[in-house]
């Protein structure tokens, strides 16, 4: 064999399957997401899913999606990108490129414009027709933060640890 291997991923999808990954830690039993950070220099910024904020138990508070607002998860669950932002060890974020399974809600959006964030490259916006959503792309875009959905032809990337 001679030459360079061809079937290698790309940088998106990498990026993207560190997301991916990343989602595998959330024990919210309806939707994991995960969201990673990178800087563009192509280095990893920062990780993140979605889950209570650090010192709450997740045996302790609901995981409910309905009822009354107060005993369902939604007050309470730390989106991917957030954390992803409130995990990343660097000072600034500007000019970096967020990674994410699902398409930000417009809470995310904002903390997404604020710090600097210039791209996101997500997977999946089927929430797209909500009004959160809305507004999500609205904000982003007037804030000028490129959008781009994955484009690949790739189904799975499989891990494995018995390497």
């Amino acid at each position: 064999m001679s030459g360079k291997r061809e079937d290698h991923i790309t940088w998106d999808e990498y990026f993207m399957g560190i997301a991916v990954l990343s989602s595998l830690r959330s024990k919210d039993p309806n939707t994991q997401v995960g969201a990673c950070i990178v800087s563009p220099d192509k280095k990893i910024i920062g990780v993140g899913y979605n889950g209570f904020p650090t010192g709450c138990s997740d045996d302790d508070l609901p995981w409910e999606r309905e009822g009354d607002w107060i005993n369902t998860k939604y007050p309470y669950v730390c989106h991917a990108e957030l954390n992803a932002i409130l995990n990343s060890p660097v000072s600034s974020l500007k000019g970096a490129t967020l990674y994410v399974a699902l398409f930000p809600c417009n809470e995310c959006a904002k903390a997404i414009i604020q710090t600097g964030i210039r791209k996101v490259v997500y997977l999946s916006n089927k929430y797209e027709k909500t009004d959160n959503t809305i507004a999500s792309r609205k904000m982003l875009e007037a804030a000028g933060v490129e959008l781009e959905q994955l484009s690949t032809t790739r189904k799975e990337i499989i891990l494995k640890l018995d390497a």
